[in-house]
């Protein structure tokens, strides 16, 4: 159930691949991940059917985490229990990871591109890793891969709870022997009190890292490094700063691209050289070859444990070298799909779409596009729609985090109607703010406006200048990124929001199917909805007092059918 999700639907073409038929069901997908699907030949159902799903009758249902009680499918198989089902992160548990040598990314931030690289890297060294990414990557060419049982098996782990019946993490089932910490700040407010709580989960996690594993720690996060010594296994720290064993150096950022080097405990490992904006995703490499590189290292015998010294040395001497990954192809990784992907580059207006919807990283994002984009005028466009995103517990964060555009437009707040007025992201205040530390703020209570309103603010500067419009969400932001694009290119924005095809060398489409041996599956997805729905705040009267609530502390069954249920990563669907 939820298939159009990114996890959701890799983890669906993955088990595909694996030999089982696959049915989903779900509600409004949209691209990318509906178009990966159509093109591999899934059958998605549209909507909760109780009774198309009894005739369907596959042997075992994945109920994703997007879905809650009082969903009609959900309350047939509780009142029934006519058939057997799971959740997501419990079959990957019991049936892909099993007996694998486990990468599992973790952090509030980079996950998707960090778990990218990894695997990317993996393959550029000659081996064959399996991999589940939430997201569509470009490198490599698909999302899903089941790889070679002696190579590691990298997967995106997440923080969010694992089901309606599970409220666990769902990184705790995924048996890391690799355990990434890209990061840690507060988010998931619908599910975690503070920043404590998250640092909690975190701390779970990392007590199922064996003691011939590893944990690779971002050593510049201080909440990550409050975590403790972690003495029941082996820790790696990577970053910018001294001490940090991976250290990132001469980090530099112009607009032909991004250098730096990575040095292992003092000496050159590498030199770097790439498309990539920013020192976030620099740091993403760094975390992801550091992880990759000691996963091969224990392949090779190097850093592993003896099974037969007993209990002796419950935490073997920190040992291991990654340096023998090779990192050059790093200059040719083409990224993620929405992770600050161009959608159209002219020589007047560039358009940027990312997934961003939590402060730091739209922070950091706009900071790489002043470096690759100088003297451009920066237009950042922000649809708050997550379950934190659109309350105001990071407001704050937001208003800092924005002001570093020249101008900001704010789309209508996700489900406004759920949420009280006194909790909910207040767009006219953040507008107000912006403007009171000189930067232009628009508002809007539909998306439908957000679009009008671009496209009559953003044509040519009159002083000659470039524009970039870069979109923030975490969603489809109502179909109106790929119209804001066909009027950039002087088109008739398309009928029904669909977007444009305007990208280039996209394989990802055609690699899916060919992982999946060319074979039409059966998938039926279900998939919450995330139409974002419009707040009735016209006509309210300015409001001089910014709410600034501020950031807190800153192997699968032999199954004829196998009924796919499962959870859409984006945050409004959870």
């Amino acid at each position: 159930m939820g298939i159009g999700g990114t996890a959701m639907g890799n983890a669906a073409l993955l088990a595909r691949a694996a030999g089982h038929d696959v049915l989903g069901a779900d509600t409004g997908v949209y691209p990318p991940m509906s178009t990966v699907l159509a093109a591999a030949g899934v059958t998605m159902h549209e909507g909760y059917d109780p009774a198309r799903l009894a005739k369907l009758a596959p042997d075992l249902v994945v109920i994703g985490n997007a879905m809650s009680r009082g969903n009609p499918e959900v309350e047939w198989l509780l009142d029934t229990r006519a058939l057997p089902f799971t959740s997501l992160p419990a079959l990957l548990h019991d049936y892909v990871l099993k007996g694998r040598n486990n990468i599992v990314v973790a952090g509030t931030h980079g996950k998707t591109t960090t778990t990218a690289l990894a695997a990317f890297l993996l393959r550029a060294n000659g081996r064959d890793p399996g991999f589940l990414i939430g997201g569509v990557p470009q490198d490599p060419p698909t999302g899903h891969h089941l790889g070679a049982a002696p190579d590691p098996f990298v997967i995106e782990g997440d923080e969010y709870d694992s089901a309606f019946f599970d409220k666990r993490s769902k990184f705790i089932h995924y048996a890391p022997r690799v355990a990434v910490l890209n990061n840690l700040e507060f988010d998931h407010a619908d599910i975690f009190r503070d920043l404590a709580d998250v640092q909690r989960a975190f701390s779970h996690f990392t007590r199922i890292v064996p003691r011939n594993g590893w944990v690779v720690l971002n050593g510049d996060d201080t909440n990550l490094r409050a975590l403790g010594p972690l003495p029941w296994t082996r820790v790696v720290q990577v970053g910018a700063g001294e001490g940090n064993d991976t250290r990132i150096m001469d980090f530099a950022e112009t607009a032909a691209g991004a250098s730096f080097k990575l040095l292992w405990r003092g000496r050159l490992w590498a030199e770097v050289r790439w498309a990539q904006p920013g020192l976030f995703n620099a740091r993403n490499a760094a975390m992801a070859a550091t992880a990759a590189g000691l996963a091969l290292a224990s392949l090779a015998g190097a850093g592993v444990a003896d099974p037969g010294s007993g209990p002796a040395s419950p935490r073997p001497a920190t040992s291991g070298n990654p340096t023998g990954l090779k990192l050059d192809a790093l200059a040719r990784f083409r990224g993620v799909r929405r992770r600050q992907e161009i959608l159209l580059a002219t020589h007047g207006i560039t358009v940027i779409e990312d997934f961003g919807h939590h402060p730091t990283a739209l922070a950091e994002t706009l900071h790489a596009f002043r470096a690759r984009f100088p003297g451009a005028l920066l237009t950042a466009v922000f649809e708050p729609r997550s379950n934190t995103a659109r309350t105001k517990a990071l407001q704050s964060g937001f208003v800092r985090a924005l002001a570093l555009a020249d101008e900001v437009f704010l789309g209508a707040v996700s489900r406004a109607d759920k949420l009280p007025a006194a909790e909910r992201f207040d767009p006219e205040a953040v507008a107000q703010h912006l403007e009171t530390q000189g930067v232009t703020a628009h508002w809007s209570t539909t998306n439908a406006e957000v679009l009008a309103k671009l496209v009559a603010h953003t044509k040519a500067d009159p002083r000659g200048r470039p524009r970039v419009v870069a979109f923030f969400t975490n969603g489809s932001f109502d179909g109106i990124i790929g119209e804001y694009v066909g009027a950039a290119k002087g088109q008739v924005p398309e009928a029904g929001g669909q977007r444009p095809e305007v990208r280039s060398q996209r394989s990802e489409v055609g690699n899916q199917m060919s992982e999946a041996g060319g074979r039409k599956p059966e998938i039926t997805v279900q998939k919450a909805d995330v139409r974002g729905h419009t707040s009735e705040t016209r006509g309210r009267k300015p409001n001089p007092k910014i709410p600034d609530a501020g950031i807190p502390n800153a192997k699968i069954p032999n199954s004829k059918k196998w009924g796919s249920r499962t959870k859409d990563q984006r945050p409004s669907a959870k």
